[in-house]
């Protein structure tokens, strides 16, 4: 049985932590959805390649103190895309569809046990900051509605208070905005099993707008914190076909 969570967002969600920087994730009970298969989770390929420079994202020690915590495979459907807005993830684009597309294809082989969300950075534009809880909200229920995700953890990250700091031009104005949104983030946490997850104190890469691989790690675990206290311990996990887990040696 694998329970799986799909990884919606931007850059911070896909991951651009420094894989040199900190110590592998050797959990053989962790997979990665690619290709419609479940394929092993390993530390020199990262798990959400959206660039070629993705890296540590915080699904990985997520996903690693779930599965030490319950005993079962736990499954990574990777879907963020860097540099993204909300808008972008609206019902019925391209990002969106392609979420649901994937959510479907892992629930033929997994129960989806949550949703992690991490993104915000790209709305600090001055004229998209005002309308970005509504806008979450209603993508958020669609996609519940649509996967069928109403008695899961929802759960949304915060931006790093490194980014009072971020002062490249032209692009968003997170050195004005990004509280801005966090609020929002927070409001959003308090929805029926949603949950709002605390970036204070981590770091970043030197480009002040990633959280590095060190804090990644944190943010994960931070992550898995926020879901324990809204899980659903009487969740039935619905028995899967075990057809779609590729062996170690045909992911070589």
């Amino acid at each position: 049985m694998i329970h799986s969570f799909l990884m919606i967002g931007q850059s911070n969600m896909a991951g651009r932590g420094n894989p040199s920087e900190v110590e592998p994730i050797k959990n053989p009970a962790i997979k990665v959805l690619r290709n419609g298969l479940w394929q092993l989770m390993i530390h020199s390929y990262p798990v959400n390649p959206d660039r070629t420079f993705s890296g540590v994202c915080p699904a990985e020690s997520f996903a690693d103190a779930y599965q030490k915590d319950h005993g079962v495979e736990v499954g990574l459907i990777p879907c963020a895309d860097g540099g993204t807005c909300l808008d972008q993830w609206q019902e019925g684009s391209l990002l969106y569809d392609h979420a649901v597309y994937m959510g479907k294809l892992a629930q033929r082989t997994s129960t989806i046990a949550g949703v992690l969300w991490h993104q915000g950075e790209g709305d600090c534009h001055d004229h998209m900051v005002a309308p970005y809880e509504e806008k979450f909200l209603k993508m958020m229920t669609a996609l519940r509605r649509d996967l069928d995700l109403y008695d899961v953890p929802f759960l949304v990250g915060g931006l790093g208070d490194f980014l009072a700091n971020y002062t490249y031009t032209p692009g968003p104005n997170c050195q004005k905005n990004y509280r801005t949104i966090n609020e929002a983030l927070k409001r959003i946490g308090t929805q029926p099993m949603t949950g709002f997850v605390s970036a204070e104190g981590l770091t970043s890469n030197p480009d002040l707008l990633h959280f590095n691989a060190a804090s990644q790690r944190e943010f994960g675990l931070r992550y898995y914190e926020v879901f324990k206290t809204l899980e659903n311990k009487d969740k039935v996990f619905e028995e899967k076909p075990e057809n779609g887990i590729r062996s170690h040696m045909e992911s070589l």
